[in-house]
């Protein structure tokens, strides 16, 4: 080791206990024993730039272990990414560019976003994928335009999550070479010693999925084992590696190797003899020496170099390839390709009933073809999904004879978590949209990804059918109830529930075109009607008037999703048979609907009116939108579709049944009240 070695990574430590100190909340314990990994990382291995977070082919770097954020931030700053040091003094602040975990498309240079322990070396996985999916297709002969590696650090709580197991496995079956984790092996818990509950040998379980793995039992002063481990890991391109490496947490404080420097600041005069141990003046805090700036700054240097020599090859390329060329740029910048919209299909009242997953099914072949982007797959489920399209290759190791790196489709096996961890690294990198699918009931195996695709803002398509108790035989744990009240309820999440071909197609345009809202589609096994009236531009609204199946001035408005529009639809005709004008409005998503101006939500849920919901779901949450609410309040039953239906009274002649007595009850009490317009006016 270095002076300057030395130097930079005990600034690393004693900036961090600095910082968390200064938010008297945080992680000192991890950045402090991780330093030394992270400061061979980054010095002799990474390519980036702090003058473009954004470069195509920039190394991505996760750290899995998001509580140790501090590290993160430090590192970004030194290397001159848009977070200064008045950055570190505000972390954990409201509004701070350094929050309590890292967030991509909050803070310049995070590439993913982690915290939730497990996701980050899961999402990973999905930028691996991507780019040996770029690669594949795109690089030729003396033109590589897609070689960056993805670097991850994990902590031995990611190492216990499901999901990096599902997510891990998948990457050892896929062959994925340039992903690189470095396991900060430092035997802490928020409990105490791992001894108490993780004592697996974790090199063997790796292994057994097919990584290559190293143990470098030195992590705090040996940095040319550690980087031999990763050069040698780079030498082994048909594995992904893991180098695991024995660290000390909290390494120089009074408590280090103890959960004590885990998650709390370290006391103010543990800080001073840190800074004495380590030849800092302990009166001074924020130092960073100028040696240190400049051996980060030298790795921005490298970083730019490599950004300016690939924009030459990128130029060179489109000029020998130039339809190549172009598209590489189109899908970097993230632009869909001109009238790919066209070609989603239209239908009329007068052809056949069809399942939306069908519908879907007949979507995608049709968008696959236009948007070669669009990257799908399934838990495992593709022929119920119905998500592989007539022409997809399946993304699989050549070696296998089962695929091709370019190729478009992935099998995920049962592995609902790491699937949709999986696509937030896919919809990550750059130039690719991700679809995945399995029953809406299975989605809440996902959820801890999908509530985080939401908070990142990545278009991320989730395809998920059987989607109420119309799926029948398969019975109550697996038919979805509480589901899509969850989904609704998570902010920047769009929860589209098409009631027919139309619909099936417009769910897809919004999906496509809100490329900063993941969306889940909701979508039925049974067969439905094409209704008369149904439109893609009234998805685009999320709730729109079925104007040929309405009457003016109604008495009674029915708004239903999904499998539901036409139980309602038959629901009409037998109000109208009682002297009552029906309106039947689809809402096939709420969010979108409370993003209009309040004086389209009055004209489509006209106020004074009374109005009733119909969804085979949850109830929860239709309070906003209707007086009373036609759908389930306990879990479903095993059973013909048809026949759970009825038990349950979902049928339109319940549904009249109820709108009858919701009129005649407010006839009773002389007014109806307004519902919506407090809770979401704009």
């Amino acid at each position: 080791m270095t002076d300057i070695d030395t130097l930079c990574i005990n600034t690393i430590r004693t900036l961090a206990a600095d910082v968390v100190r200064g938010a008297n909340s945080g992680h000192p314990g991890a950045p402090m024993g991780c330093a030394p990994l992270a400061h061979v990382l980054f010095k002799e291995f990474v390519t980036c730039t702090g003058n473009d977070s954004h470069f195509p082919n920039r190394d991505r770097f996760v750290l899995s272990n998001g509580h140790a954020c501090a590290l993160q931030y430090i590192l970004l700053h030194l290397m001159g990414y848009k977070v200064s040091m008045d950055d570190l003094k505000k972390f954990r602040h409201v509004n701070s560019l350094t929050p309590g975990h890292p967030e991509t498309k909050h803070t310049d240079g995070i590439e993913v976003t982690t915290g939730p322990l497990g996701q980050g070396i899961s999402s990973a996985v999905g930028l691996a994928i991507a780019q040996q999916h770029m690669a594949a297709t795109f690089n030729k002969p003396g033109y590589d335009l897609f070689t960056n590696y993805t670097f991850v650090m994990l902590g031995d709580g990611c190492l216990q999550e499901g999901v990096q197991s599902e997510a891990c496995s998948l990457a050892g079956h896929l062959q994925l070479g340039k992903l690189i984790a470095l396991y900060d092996d430092n035997q802490i818990t928020i409990d105490g010693d791992t001894a108490l509950s993780f004592t697996e040998d974790v090199i063997k379980r790796f292994e057994a999925y097919g990584w290559h793995t190293q143990v470098i039992e030195d992590g705090n002063h040996d940095l040319q084992g550690i980087q031999r481990a990763i050069e040698a890991a780079k030498q082994v391109t048909d594995k992904p590696s893991l180098i695991k490496i024995r660290t000390i947490i909290g390494f120089g404080s009074l408590n280090q190797g103890e959960e004590k420097t885990h998650g709390a600041p370290l006391e103010e005069d543990d800080i001073v003899q840190l800074k004495k141990k380590f030849g800092f003046d302990p009166a001074q805090k924020y130092v960073v020496p100028k040696e240190v700036y400049d051996v980060y700054h030298k790795i921005t240097a490298r970083g730019d170099a490599a950004k300016q020599a690939w924009l030459a090859l990128l130029d060179k390329y489109t000029a020998q390839y130039p339809d190549l060329g172009k598209e590489v740029q189109r899908r970097i910048q993230g632009t869909l390709p001109k009238g790919w919209e066209s070609v989603l299909p239209r239908y009329t009242a007068i052809d056949a009933p069809n399942a939306t997953r069908k519908l879907s099914e007949a979507t995608l072949n049709k968008l696959a073809e236009v948007i070669p982007e669009l990257v799908g797959g399934s838990a495992d489920l593709t022929g119920s999904n119905n998500t592989r399209w007539k022409s997809a290759v399946d993304f699989q190791p050549p070696s296998t004879g089962l695929g091709d790196w370019s190729g478009r489709y992935l099998r995920y096996g049962v592995r609902e978590h790491g699937m949709s961890a999986i696509m937030n690294g896919l919809a990550a990198y750059q130039g690719i949209i991700p679809f995945g699918g399995t029953f809406l009931n299975f989605i809440t195996y996902a959820w801890g990804a999908v509530r985080l695709s939401a908070l990142s803002k990545l278009r991320v398509i989730y395809v998920m059918t059987h989607d109420s108790i119309g799926l029948g035989e398969d019975g109550p744990t697996h038919q979805p109830i509480e589901t899509l009240a969850l989904t609704r309820a998570t902010p920047n999440l769009l929860t589209l529930r098409p009631a027919d071909g139309n619909e099936t197609s417009g769910a897809y345009f919004v999906a496509l075109v809100r490329d900063d809202h993941p969306s889940v589609i909701s979508l039925t096994r049974q067969n439905l009607p094409q209704l008369n009236g149904s439109s893609i531009e009234g998805v685009c609204k999320g709730g729109y008037v079925l104007e040929p199946m309405s009457d003016e001035k109604p008495d009674v408005i029915l708004v239903a999703t999904g499998s539901e529009v036409s139980i309602a639809a038959d629901a009409c005709p037998i109000l109208r048979a009682q002297g009552l004008k029906v309106r039947l409005v689809s809402m096939p998503c709420t969010e979108l609907f409370d993003e209009q101006a309040h004086s389209y939500r009055d004209s489509v849920l006209l106020p004074r009116v009374p109005t009733v919901s119909v969804e085979a779901l949850s109830t929860f949450g239709w309070q906003k939108y209707a007086h009373a609410q036609v759908g389930m309040t306990t879990f479903g039953s095993s059973g013909q579709y048809k026949d759970v239906y009825a038990f349950f009274k979902i049928t339109p002649e319940n549904v009249a049944h109820v709108a009858l007595q919701t009129v005649n009850y407010f006839k009773q009490i002389g007014h109806v009240p307004e519902l919506f317009p407090q809770f979401s006016l704009q």
